[in-house]
């Protein structure tokens, strides 16, 4: 895995707010910024090579989201999650990710479906450099092309940010039982599905993996994690 820090110093691209919150959101899913931690605007700015005003603005964006939250006079605290809630909010994207798979199948046009592939190949190749950070911000907006489909806005964005909050622990799960690629794998196999019309197909196995990743929270070895999947996916990785 690269050395280079997630709050690397950045240039002066548009949309600074955004990419800074990108950044933060990058760092806390790694691990850079841990949980329980309380950390202030200005600090993060000076690591970042920005004022402090982005990052209020963007830690203003991740406490919206669940990832921090704001302590008076002092910054920012790091949020973390328990077991029970990170099943309850898996029990949430259990009851709305899937569905979506069929409703998105008419509206896959060949852009959007090309658009997902470049994304699945992207992430892929993070997977394989061991780039969380890239890796993080391609499965997120492949995820919400997929859902941006069933012409729902309000679906796509819960959906989008459950996922983001859970994504800090999934990740790290699959990092350390060395799972990174295979998930990567598994958005070109639900590419397949979908351009073929198999919504069902799709939803099986989103809502398969879905479920399954909460073994890669509670269990401590790639053994344990293999031997909890599903009899008809064994050979598949958690999908995420």
């Amino acid at each position: 895995m690269s050395e280079q820090s997630v709050l690397a110093p950045l240039g002066r691209e548009k949309n600074l707010r955004d990419i800074v919150t990108d950044k933060l959101r990058a760092a806390i899913m790694v691990g850079e910024l841990a949980e329980g931690t309380t950390v202030s605007a200005p600090t993060l700015g000076a690591q970042l090579g920005v004022s402090a005003t982005p990052v209020r603005e963007a830690m203003m964006d991740l406490a919206r989201e669940g990832m921090v939250e704001t302590q008076k006079n002092k910054g920012f605290r790091i949020t973390s999650l328990s077991n029970e809630e990170l099943l309850q909010i898996t029990d949430v994207r259990l009851l709305l990710e899937p569905p979506a798979m069929p409703r998105a199948i008419g509206n896959l046009t060949p852009e959007v479906l090309a658009q997902l592939r470049d994304l699945a190949d992207l992430n892929l190749k993070a997977a394989r450099e061991e780039d969380l950070e890239n890796y993080l911000l391609t499965d997120r907006d492949f995820h919400a092309l997929i859902l941006s489909q069933a012409n729902n806005p309000v679906l796509a964005d819960l959906c989008t940010s459950l996922r983001l909050r859970t994504r800090l622990y999934g990740l790290r799960s699959l990092a350390d039982l060395g799972l990174l690629e295979d998930s990567a794998l598994e958005h070109h196999r639900l590419i397949d599905l979908l351009e073929a019309g198999d919504g069902a197909g799709a939803e099986e196995l989103l809502r398969a993996h879905i479920g399954h990743a909460t073994g890669s929270w509670q269990t401590g070895s790639k053994a344990d994690h293999v031997a909890e999947t599903p009899t008809n996916l064994q050979k598949e990785a958690p999908l995420k």
